[in-house]
């Protein structure tokens, strides 16, 4: 396009005004400015656009195509300017969270669903990746927030982390389970060693953060049954396959009701952190900073502040 807006406008306003003195008192400008655009419109497209005359001005056959594209042109712009400040005055926005399906079910849900009452015009877009796939997708900007759990690993520096609570990983199995592994003669400082163990996969984060404890420990294992859900190992365990390493913020209904039992441990496995995290940049959506207000504004993370 060889001319800016502002040509256009002044030839719609000529051309529905047919006059460039009103035309010039519309567009609040010099009539000699009015008509020197026009000229310089015409040297470009090559063409006569108005037939002038001492009552005004009208539009030639060129004019009245041009005329009927300038329109078009005007309406879309004006449409848009419109749905631009509906979108604001709504809070319009989309936002895209990564976090494992376990961290989805127990910590973001609960987020979520008071976030969506709030702000019910703000798409939200689910993406269940592992952590280490959450970083990535965070570093390539593909994601605008992250939900994680920490590890043994630095994050970025580009990175910024909001914790939300605490974990603990522990150990569970069902009562017959370990009925059946207490008839063998295995002691409760052996079950470790002697128990089919299931952990997530080992290219999970917290799988390797529990690896790293049982080496630190040396507590070496015989059997490991691998999965990539933390479901999967809670109902595992349930129904005797083995002792399963899971989280116990995750296992309060089981272990209170019996249904699992934890394992004591020589050694605790330290607890780790829970939160948010997002990549700082100037150009933060506004979707984006009310989900990071939202969050900073919830009980649990202003008590983890205090």
């Amino acid at each position: 396009m060889e001319q800016n807006l502002s040509s256009y406008h002044i030839f719609h306003t000529v051309a529905q005004c047919k006059n460039i003195s009103k035309a010039a008192e519309k567009l609040y400008i010099s009539q000699p400015a009015v008509s020197k655009s026009i000229q310089k419109l015409e040297q470009n497209l090559g063409c006569q656009l108005f037939n002038r005359s001492s009552r005004g001005v009208s539009l030639t056959a060129e004019g009245k195509l041009l005329y009927e594209h300038v329109t078009t042109a005007i309406q879309t712009l004006s449409l848009g300017e419109e749905k631009v400040r509906r979108a604001a005055g709504l809070g319009i926005g989309h936002l895209k969270i990564g976090a494992s399906a376990t961290l989805c079910k127990y910590v973001l849900l609960a987020y979520l669903k008071d976030f969506t009452k709030q702000y019910p015009h703000i798409t939200i877009s689910i993406v269940c990746r592992s952590t280490s796939e959450t970083l990535r997708l965070l570093q390539e900007e593909q994601l605008d927030i992250g939900l994680i759990g920490l590890g043994n690993y630095t994050l970025p520096h580009t990175l910024t982390f909001d914790g939300l609570t605490q974990i603990e990983d522990i150990f569970v199995a069902a009562g017959q389970y370990l009925h059946h592994l207490h008839q063998r003669g295995i002691r409760e400082n052996e079950i470790l060693q002697n128990c089919s163990l299931m952990m997530l996969d080992k290219n999970n984060i917290s799988r390797q953060y529990i690896d790293e404890y049982l080496q630190k420990n040396q507590i070496s294992i015989q059997e490991c049954i691998e999965t990539s859900s933390m479901d999967l190992l809670i109902e595992f365990a349930k129904i005797n396959l083995g002792v399963a390493c899971v989280i116990r913020q995750f296992v309060e209904p089981e272990l209170t009701d019996g249904s699992l039992i934890e394992i004591p441990l020589p050694v605790p496995v330290a607890n780790r952190s829970v939160g948010f995290v997002y990549k700082s940049q100037q150009n933060t959506s506004h979707a984006k900073k009310q989900f990071i207000r939202h969050y900073q504004s919830a009980p649990a993370y202003n008590s983890r502040c205090q």
